[in-house]
């Protein structure tokens, strides 16, 4: 085998791990599929106190229920590009399609900021 290969099986290996660890999939040949879950939930534990860290309201609605809806959630799923804040909104946003949310009040667009003359060198009444 040339480094060129094994450099590619070495890849195709790492990402089979990376794969039943967080996104669910077959545990790769000759690991232990036991050690493997027992990681997962390791990790999806991290990520529950993250999220709860960022969205204390979710923890608080879901109360004792928290823990297992987020792995629920979680389980089978990587966490998003965006890293945490967007793992959080991804589950509120879940939450919210399960009709355990409601949903996000409108934002009104923000609009011109106030104008402030004095700032222009206007003119001070005299009083």
């Amino acid at each position: 085998m040339s480094e060129d290969e094994a450099r590619e099986a070495l890849a195709k290996a790492q990402a089979a791990l990376v794969a039943a660890l967080v996104a669910g999939e077959e545990a790769p040949r000759g690991f232990d599929r036991e050690r493997l879950r027992i990681q997962e939930a390791a990790l999806i534990s991290k990520r529950r106190r993250t999220v709860a860290r960022l969205r204390p309201d979710l923890a608080a609605l879901l109360g004792d229920g928290f823990a297992g809806e987020f792995d629920a959630y979680a389980r089978g799923r990587p966490k998003p590009q965006g890293g945490s804040h967007a793992d959080a909104r991804d589950f509120a946003d879940h939450l919210r399609a399960a009709g355990r949310l409601p949903e996000e009040p409108a934002v009104p667009e923000p609009g011109p900021p106030p104008r402030r003359w004095w700032l222009f060198g206007g003119r001070r009444r005299a009083g």
